[in-house]
């Protein structure tokens, strides 16, 4: 079964076709993250309007690299939420049309459904169950994935997520955007105990908070140029990211050792960080469980995911016509990872 996936709802306008869920057929990406970078984030007008530029031409060519035509696929799956609400609706609305005028099931994909299905891709012989860390941009999601469309959120950032800490570290130690590779570049000649940063507390076992790391590392920079002494963009930039990626570690081996879990896996944009999957590769190891990656090019924003979920929720909902094709003029589906 082929599944042409699209994915809007950032800054990077994407399609791809995806065989039964596993294999990928083509992927393609047009990403406005070099403009984006201009304003030190994404600005959401500007991510709409490359999207209504973009779509059309991203589509066409990853079904030709697939090769195939609207007609041979046999349903179209899109990514509904969350996301920016002008950039997911372009999107949302060409996925319509198009599975409207090819005669498709068109089929809603949650998103952050879509990161934990790049591991499928990257590990064809994984299934669920297994307990995921989804973190990005947005999100910041422990989830113990009971089979390939039911979840359920164990923990979950109470305010920033993980992937809008880097974004906004970097900007303050004006490294650029995205965030995450510009920090991990910077760390690489620092001292992660430069700075003594704190580990925010929050209630909620294997919930997460950031606000008050971000503030910490302003405020620490903030008072070192107020006395002329500079901050070491170095070694800041290492005792961050030491700091944030032990938060999520050591959450998410927390949560394995309780649910006694013998996979464990992280997703998003967050899981493409070098020390983070050092760390969770040790920590697996020390509790007897297999650590599953995904492939780097997978980790960020991308429509094989959003294919390769699709095929999952197709066979789920295959009975329910109602859902497959009428589900966008019906009203969205709920914007709960959990549900769906």
């Amino acid at each position: 079964m082929r599944i042409l996936g699209i994915e809007s709802t950032c800054d990077d306008t994407c399609a791809a076709v995806v065989e039964d869920g596993r294999r990928i057929l083509s992927n393609r990406t047009a990403s406005s993250a070099a403009e984006q970078n201009l304003y030190g984030g994404v600005v959401p007008e500007i991510a709409s309007r490359r999207h209504i530029e973009n779509i059309s031409a991203v589509a066409r060519s990853a079904l030709a690299e697939a090769g195939c035509t609207a007609a041979d696929v046999d349903a179209v799956a899109v990514s509904y939420a969350p996301g920016l609400i002008g950039a997911v609706l372009v999107g949302v609305n060409f996925a319509k049309a198009l599975a409207f005028a090819a005669g498709k099931p068109l089929v809603p994909v949650h998103h952050l459904r879509g990161h934990v299905a790049a591991l499928y891709l990257t590990h064809p012989g994984l299934q669920p169950p297994f307990l995921c860390l989804v973190a990005s941009g947005g999100h910041s999601h422990i989830v113990q994935v009971t089979d390939y469309t039911h979840f359920t959120v164990l923990g979950r950032t109470v305010d920033g997520a993980a992937g809008e800490a880097f974004d906004k570290v970097a900007r303050t130690l004006g490294l650029g955007y995205p965030g995450g590779p510009a920090v991990g570049k910077a760390a690489r000649g620092g001292n992660p105990r430069a700075y003594p940063l704190p580990t925010p507390h929050v209630e909620g076992k294997y919930n997460v908070s950031f606000s008050g790391l971000k503030t910490a590392v302003l405020n620490a920079v903030n008072k070192a140029n107020m006395t002329g002494e500079g901050v070491n963009v170095a070694d800041m930039a290492a005792s961050f990211q030491w700091r944030i990626t032990e938060i999520l570690a050591q959450k998410l081996l927390d949560a394995a050792r309780d649910t006694g879990a013998a996979r464990i896996c992280i997703a998003g944009g967050v899981a493409a960080n070098s020390q983070l999957r050092d760390r969770l590769a040790a920590g697996a190891r020390a509790l007897g469980a297999q650590l599953y990656l995904p492939e780097q090019a997978l980790c960020g924003d991308n429509a094989a995911m959003v294919a390769a979920q699709g095929y999952y929720e197709y066979r789920a909902h295959a009975a329910d016509s109602a859902y497959l094709h009428n589900w966008a003029l019906n009203g969205l589906p709920t914007q709960d990872i959990e549900a769906g």
